[in-house]
């Protein structure tokens, strides 16, 4: 991994950074904003008193790490729930500890799913509606809808009665809902095929969308939403505005949980998941500074927890998919060499150590100084200002290891569409990392 120096800004913000950015964000207490103790957390600021603020902000940070998240993913018979419910694991329907899937209906029980990297984020695949012997109080009673924090309505044809009536059911409960329109490229091909000399992709997603929004509305829904998908293209369509909508509708400190915990399918969904994670680098950096610090070996003026640095960069890796497994998977299902995947990789390629860490400290402490003066000019923040070079040197460890797993993020999603003609990434802009 290289080091980026203060004149190429840390892909474009370091400088600025230390006093545009760190004034907007830390004086708006971007970090207390994320304690339940504001105030305790804000004396302690004020006061110098790092190990007091590092105490509070680790317990912060374990309740951020450890949140508990349960989606009630339903919908009608052979909608593709399951698959959908393995998609967003990022797991493919044949990996181990999938969904089981099928041409008929699978799912005779609520069926907790966690996500592999990330347990405490829990899919639940839910028994299916519309059956014959469908009765809304029954399903109600045996689903506990109450248990879920939000829920993904699924059909792959029209939505019925008895969907949108559970529909009405979820928002009785003060619960979030989103009505996915599955299998929308089964239908674009069916199109295509039929009509091969005037078909338009916009305009039959378009006629899908107006007829599930009508039908909804006709049972007694205002203004609904619907998004349509494909199971096993997620990214395409409209994953990133469903994407968008569960994000805004998710109370903030469930908010990182699910973001970090999303496929890396789409440019928009990089986006976010990389503008979480930077706030979240300060809790990181803070913590490991005033927690159990201690020097680096080599780098004697930098003391703080290597472990817990190690267990931050390890977690960009796998929130970002740059792990092994998660890379080997890719390239089993995109038919890329994996060592063509390698490639592209500016970072670890490997799992991180203490050791690396240290050496990627050494690299950033260079031009770490300058920072940590500008410290003293927020009032609140006197506490970082007198750890000296650590904090400086490990925030800035921290974010440009981020900066660059976005980066290769990225690369690796280019990559991985190069194989098929039919494979192209998500429409959206793509800002540089730390813009």
């Amino acid at each position: 991994m290289r080091s980026s120096s203060p004149e190429d800004g840390e892909l474009g913000v370091w400088q600025p950074m230390a006093s545009e950015v760190f004034q907007s964000c830390l004086s708006q207490c971007k970090i207390l904003e994320l304690s339940k103790d504001t105030r305790a957390l804000k004396e302690a600021f004020e006061a110098g008193d790092l190990p007091a603020v590092a105490a509070k902000l680790q317990s912060t940070l374990h309740s951020l790490e450890n949140v508990q998240l349960d989606i009630g993913v339903t919908g009608g018979m052979g909608s593709g729930k399951s698959t959908f419910v393995n998609a967003i694991r990022g797991l493919g329907d044949e990996d181990t500890n999938s969904a089981c899937t099928g041409v008929v209906e699978m799912t005779v029980d609520p069926t907790p799913y966690p996500h592999p990297k990330y347990p405490s984020v829990v899919f639940w695949d839910l028994p299916g509606v519309g059956t014959p012997a469908f009765r809304a109080d029954k399903y109600f009673r045996r689903v506990q809808l109450f248990r879920y924090d939000f829920f993904l309505i699924i059909t792959s044809e029209s939505f019925t009665a008895d969907l949108a009536e559970l529909a009405l059911e979820i928002l009785r409960q003060g619960k979030h809902f989103y009505c996915i329109r599955s299998k929308v490229d089964v239908d674009i091909a069916a199109s295509r095929s039929r009509r091969p000399s005037s078909f338009s992709e916009e305009r039959v997603l378009n006629q899908i969308r107006d007829d599930c929004v009508q039908r909804l509305e006709a049972r007694g829904l205002r203004d609904p939403k619907v998004f349509l998908l494909s199971m096993f293209e997620l990214g395409k369509y409209d994953f990133h505005l469903l994407e968008e909508s569960m994000v805004r509708d998710l109370e903030s400190h469930k908010r990182h949980a699910f973001l970090v915990a999303l496929p890396n399918v789409s440019k928009p969904t990089l986006e976010r998941k990389a503008a979480s994670l930077r706030q979240h680098t300060w809790l990181v950096a803070t913590v490991a500074c005033g927690a159990n610090p201690r020097p680096v070996p080599g780098l004697p003026e930098v003391a703080c927890d290597l472990h817990m640095l190690t267990r931050a960069l390890e977690g960009y890796r796998h929130s970002f998919g740059l792990d092994g497994g998660s890379l080997v998977r890719l390239a089993e299902q995109t038919g890329q060499p994996l060592h063509k995947i390698l490639q592209v990789l500016q970072g670890p390629k490997t799992k991180v150590t203490e050791t690396l860490v240290a050496e990627l400290l050494g690299q950033a402490s260079g031009d770490a100084s300058a920072f940590s003066q500008k410290l003293l000019n927020v009032p609140v923040l006197g506490s970082l200002a007198s750890c000296g070079l650590s904090f400086a040197t490990v925030y800035r460890m921290l974010r440009t290891s981020l900066d660059v797993a976005v980066s290769d993020a990225q690369s690796v999603l280019v990559q991985a569409s190069l194989n098929s003609p039919d494979r192209k990434l998500p429409d959206g802009q793509w800002s540089q990392p730390g813009a």
